[in-house]
């Protein structure tokens, strides 16, 4: 059996993933929460079955976005919670366009199939095509192909986004 503290100080050395995945998927903090339990649940329960062949990042990502997809889409389907909590209106008379196109950038990505976020998101952390491809099940030719028309949409919604604003 894997060792419980050998796990531990893996995945406290690599907890940045399961933030990040959990931050990509997940609005509310309390969603993003539960998510991050739930990695690291199922991490735990795959860790058994580890062999080494992959970086433990790696692997890691793998389980936190399968995870996260399985995740969000039982969440996706939970009737709405709206927050009572009162938010503070910003001034509107600041106006930063970096802000506005990272927002927009934001909203974009937002709006991608879950598949494309997490190929996004890995793509942003410098990993590689074949690395990607990896840890997503696909071919790195496959994640050129999909990076080429994500570039294109997010290119094209983040001018959508920006044009509502």
């Amino acid at each position: 059996m894997a060792s419980e503290k050998e796990f531990i100080s893996l995945l406290n050395q690599h907890q940045k993933i399961v933030y990040k995945v959990c931050n990509l998927y997940m609005d509310r903090h309390s969603e993003r929460e539960d998510l991050f339990q739930e990695i690291t649940l199922q991490a735990w329960k795959a860790y058994g079955n580890f062999r080494g062949d992959a970086k433990f990042s790696t692997w890691l990502y793998r389980v936190a976005l399968n995870t996260a997809i399985t995740f969000f889409r039982k969440e996706k389907n939970r009737p709405a919670i709206y927050s009572t909590d009162i938010v503070p209106d910003q001034p509107e008379d600041i106006f930063d366009p970096i802000e506005e196109q990272v927002k927009a950038m934001y909203a974009a990505i937002g709006d991608l199939s879950n598949i494309d976020k997490a190929i996004v998101m890995l793509y942003l952390e410098d990993y590689s095509y074949n690395e990607i491809g990896d840890m997503m099940g696909i071919t790195a030719n496959n994640v050129a192909v999909k990076m080429n028309r994500i570039k294109v949409k997010l290119k094209e919604e983040t001018q959508k986004h920006l044009a509502t604003t």
